[in-house]
């Protein structure tokens, strides 16, 4: 098996996406709280109904991409390389971002109509805090089974703790400066100097934390 999806599931994929990019402009061009998911179904040329079969909540629509979000910092550990331990493989992840062209902080005109809208709108700000408050969850679990600790485990918690407080305020930063029109050079050499130094003082007291064997 290939495991790529089948038809029915990539049209399922594309509705939800043209669903989501139809919301988002809308959101975008009018403000979060004045756009109804009525209006957005009618502009995506489908039922109320059908939107809510995609989406549980209208902050779904917004934050369409919150389910690899909240499982990113997890993958990593889980994927980790022979020898590191979860702050290293975090840290390599976070500078390989940095570098890549791909990453939506490189192109801040773009990115900025997004985080404004978050900025505008409590209920996008309340959302996003409850993605954050997610990723630390799945990131204690993921940390609890790659160290076969037991459930309740303080250290697993105290982590991704740790981890997901200098993302908080990694994304804290980086939304800031693209709100003031920052180059994208000044950014990036920003959250390096914030990320690396964020990332020095975790390992200096986490260490080898949940370090994969060679």
């Amino acid at each position: 098996m290939s495991g790529k999806p089948g038809l029915r599931e990539r049209k399922k994929q594309q509705t939800r996406l043209a669903i989501s990019q139809v919301a988002t402009r809308m959101f975008i061009e009018r403000g979060f709280d004045e756009v109804t998911v009525a209006e957005v179904a009618e502009a995506a040329q489908v039922s109320v109904n059908t939107v809510f079969n995609y989406f549980a909540a209208k902050e779904e629509l917004f934050f369409d991409q919150a389910e690899e979000v909240e499982d990113a910092p997890s993958r990593v550990v889980r994927e980790r390389r022979a020898g590191e331990s979860a702050v290293d493989a975090l840290h390599r992840r976070f500078q390989e971002m940095l570098k890549d062209k791909r990453w939506p902080l490189s192109d801040a005109t773009r990115l900025k109509p997004f985080l404004a809208t978050i900025e505008a709108s409590p209920a996008l700000k309340a959302r996003g805090r409850l993605i954050l408050e997610r990723t630390e969850q799945r990131l204690a679990q993921t940390l609890i089974e790659e160290t076969g600790a037991p459930p309740d485990d303080p250290t697993a918690r105290a982590v991704a703790a740790m981890v997901i407080g200098l993302q908080r305020i990694l994304i804290q930063e980086a939304q800031a400066r693209v709100l003031r029109d920052e180059t994208h050079a000044s950014i990036r050499a920003a959250l390096s100097r914030l990320g690396d130094r964020g990332f020095e003082l975790l390992r200096s007291g986490v260490g080898d934390y949940c370090k994969r064997g060679a």
